[in-house]
């Protein structure tokens, strides 16, 4: 029977979910938002098709995100969405998937339980965590069995993850809340402040993304309704003001970084100036964040090549620690029966 049970990889995002499956690939993307009707308790729509809809919806219908900072904040809103996304992912498939899901790693053991315990209850057979930067790593082609020391920032949706990892472990880490749901709300405040215009949480990350891949001389449109007299308009801002906007936030990235060398031994401290560190989740991207780690911490700051689809990758990677995993139980519960065996006949004698 297990030959034909799926093995899955899911990358439980804030901003976004994505599953791989086992002779698949990363089959599934989608926003991690549901919306549901709040008078009958009904799921409207998950993923992509709420997204669509969050800040437009009714009075009786809500879009939310089950998700914040990484670990889960609406249990059943959780449960139905991995529901909805294995589903999708799988097809019709007979039997119940095994599922490898990535948690911050500074996620408590009730945090912990809450996902295994949504993942049991969405369909799933067996559910093993991993740390989120261990499989940043891995996605990014890091060595992580090699004794010198790697550091890897995943800045994801909703905390980004700081690790230094030598011989397969995490030496040290933190996790702190600041993400891309951080830069957006940034963007958000500026242009409320400044322009005294309101815009949405989808135009906010529309306006970053621009910037990811514009010059600082450019200006971004930005259309959004005025706080004096309440009309739809549109303005234009310089790239080098969403810049300064963002500048804090990266700064408390950097303080993250430091508290996190402070305690690292001085051997992995002394290699990552010799290899750098690698920047990995959707945030890697954001503007001018390389650039200031770089001239901040005076060490060399990697984008790892996809650096969105790290997570889900090096989760993927890790799928075939299940097996190895289920080998190690059924050994151990063998070697423990032999003992009860050879006890009972001692007895017996």
């Amino acid at each position: 029977m297990s030959r034909f049970r799926k093995n899955v990889a899911i990358d439980l995002g804030t901003a976004s979910v994505l599953v791989y499956v086992e002779d698949k690939g990363v089959c599934l993307e989608e926003p991690s938002v549901i919306a549901k009707d709040i008078l009958s308790g009904k799921i409207l729509s998950v993923g992509i098709g709420a997204k669509k809809v969050l800040g437009r919806t009714p009075g009786n219908v809500i879009a939310l995100k089950p998700l914040k900072n990484g670990v889960i904040a609406d249990f059943n809103a959780t449960e139905e969405m991995l529901k909805y996304f294995l589903k999708k992912a799988l097809d019709k498939s007979f039997f119940k998937p095994n599922l490898l899901i990535c948690v911050p790693s500074k996620a408590t053991q009730i945090e912990k339980r809450a996902v295994l315990q949504a993942a049991e209850n969405a369909g799933a057979h067996r559910v093993y965590l991993i740390d989120e930067p261990l499989a940043a790593a891995l996605g990014a082609d890091i060595d992580i069995a090699d004794e010198k020391g790697n550091m890897v920032i995943d800045i994801g949706g909703g905390t980004t993850d700081i690790a230094v990892v030598s011989l397969g472990q995490i030496v040290t880490s933190d996790s702190i809340e600041i993400s891309g749901d951080t830069f957006d709300k940034n963007i958000k405040d500026y242009i409320r402040n400044r322009y005294r215009m309101l815009i949405g949480e989808s135009s906010a990350e529309e306006i970053k993304i621009k910037a990811q891949g514009a010059e600082i001389r450019d200006s971004i449109e930005v259309r959004g309704r005025l706080m004096d007299d309440g009309l739809p308009s549109k303005i234009f801002i310089p790239v080098e003001e969403i810049y300064g906007a963002l500048l804090p936030s990266i700064d408390k990235i950097i303080n993250g970084v430091k508290k996190v060398l402070e305690v690292t031994p001085p051997e992995l401290a002394a290699d990552l100036y010799e290899r750098g560190i690698f920047l990995t989740g959707g945030g890697a991207l954001t503007l001018g964040l390389s650039q200031r780690i770089k001239e901040r911490l005076q060490i060399d700051v990697r984008i790892a090549k996809n650096p969105q689809e790290c997570v889900i990758i090096g989760t993927a990677n890790a799928l075939t620690w299940i097996d190895n995993i289920d080998e190690e139980k059924n050994e151990s519960m063998k070697a423990k029966q032999k003992q009860l065996e050879k006890k009972e006949k001692l007895r017996r004698r």
